[in-house]
């Protein structure tokens, strides 16, 4: 219990200089308190997460996995709500355009750096504890049920493409696609321990205790997690376009691109965990689950925000650039899922999807003054996401059916042919 007290105290510590400025009337230079404030949501979903993992043990592995992919970017939600709610509030102000940037950054950013990351790190430790080089990250053929529901969420991205804007019967769409994945996953049994070293870390120690005392603390953590959250959420995403100003960089790629580093951090680093405990797939799965999160609900509830900002039923609506923003991490999310289909993530694979990404950030910032230029290099980018998932499908194809299967009865053997 010692040291898993010292690992609360840690990162409640990191929020206290946030807090203190929140609540203690100091006012800081924007500079000064983004770091500040961006600290104590990532100390906040620390403390989600250790809650999270700990209730492995007790429900399902597929379901625990979901849930700790959910509740360690809730600080991410938190964030881009915020946003939305202002954007409600101001309609045609910067807010609008913040609240699709950070959700398109975050997608993005969580396939194109975070995935990789995972394979790479399960290839070092297959270096470093088994002397083999690995050569990649196996998923299992229950995993269908995750491939499938990122195929779904995908291709309702599309339909919100055609209309421009993200409507209240999206919010019931995406939030019905993400109840059904909960669902399903909840079916699954139970899973044995996954065979590796026990996991690291404040769970393993909390993990230790009598159940009753586990309950009383992840409900307890959970609680002051979520308070961290909502207090700090509106002075981070405030400050973070304060500082962009101050610093003469674009808000809108501040927005999109640091915001969600902060906020990716803790599910990133819980993920890490896993795979250095030798539990590379649960670590993938949690990414992969992420995602899904990520592209129902995050998306889902942006117009509920809106709504609630402007008093009246409202929707978020993508202008030009947010259109192709969209459209990009719509065609981003296809490739991704095409390189899961032979039900694995190799090293080719990982730097396919970090390379795309840098490049498109590259893009980002090389045309941050030329619209149309920005615009044009957005939408190539998403062509080339869309024609090579084309190509990986249509080589994958006769395994098609099998996941299909699969995603329908769990433990039955799926095509293991080419891997790419």
């Amino acid at each position: 219990m010692g040291k898993f007290a010292s690992y609360v105290a840690v990162a409640l510590a990191a929020a206290v200089p946030g807090l203190w400025l929140r609540f203690g009337g100091v006012h800081a230079d924007p500079l000064v308190a983004t770091p500040l404030f961006g600290a104590a949501l990532l100390g906040a979903g620390f403390l989600l997460s250790w809650g999270a993992e700990a209730a492995e043990k007790h429900v399902s592995q597929g379901l625990i996995v979901a849930a700790l992919a959910l509740v360690t970017v809730l600080p991410e939600y938190a964030v881009d709500i915020y946003y939305a709610f202002e954007a409600g509030r101001a309609p045609g102000s910067d807010y609008v355009r913040f609240a699709a940037a950070n959700m398109t950054g975050a997608n993005r950013l969580l396939v194109g750096v975070a995935w990789p990351l995972v394979v790479v790190l399960a290839w070092w430790r297959g270096r470093k504890w088994a002397g083999t080089a690995g050569a990649g990250v196996e998923l299992e053929p229950h995993n269908a049920v995750e491939i499938g529901f990122l195929a779904l969420a995908s291709a309702y991205a599309f339909l919100i493409l055609f209309r421009n804007r993200i409507g209240l019967v999206d919010t019931l769409a995406l939030l019905a696609i993400f109840g059904l994945y909960v669902w399903r996953l909840s079916k699954q049994p139970k899973e044995a321990e996954a065979d590796g070293e026990e996991e690291p870390g404040p769970a393993a120690a909390l993990a230790t205790l009598p159940k009753a005392r586990q309950f009383v603390i992840m409900g307890t953590l959970t609680v002051v997690a979520a308070a961290i959250i909502l207090a700090m959420a509106e002075p981070f995403a405030e400050a973070l376009v304060a500082a962009g100003g101050a610093l003469g960089i674009d808000q809108f790629l501040l927005i999109q691109w640091l915001a969600p580093l902060a906020s990716e951090a803790p599910t990133v680093t819980v993920a890490v965990l896993l795979v250095l405990a030798g539990r590379a797939t649960s670590g993938l799965v949690a990414m992969v689950s992420d995602k899904i999160n990520q592209w129902t609900l995050l998306v889902g509830m942006l117009p509920l925000a809106i709504s609630a900002g402007a008093w009246a039923p409202s929707s978020l609506p993508l202008d030009a650039r947010q259109h192709e923003e969209f459209f990009l991490t719509a065609a981003q999310s296809l490739f991704a899922l095409s390189l899961l289909l032979p039900l694995r993530l190799g090293l080719k694979s990982a730097a396919s999807l970090l390379g795309l990404f840098l490049l498109q950030v590259g893009v980002a910032f090389v045309f941050r003054n030329d619209e149309a230029r920005a615009i044009m290099s957005l939408t190539a980018l998403a062509w080339v996401y869309l024609i090579l998932a084309g190509i990986l499908v249509f080589y994958h194809r006769r395994r098609l059916a099998s996941l299909a299967a699969a995603y329908v009865r769990p433990k039955q053997p799926v095509i293991q042919d080419e891997r790419p």
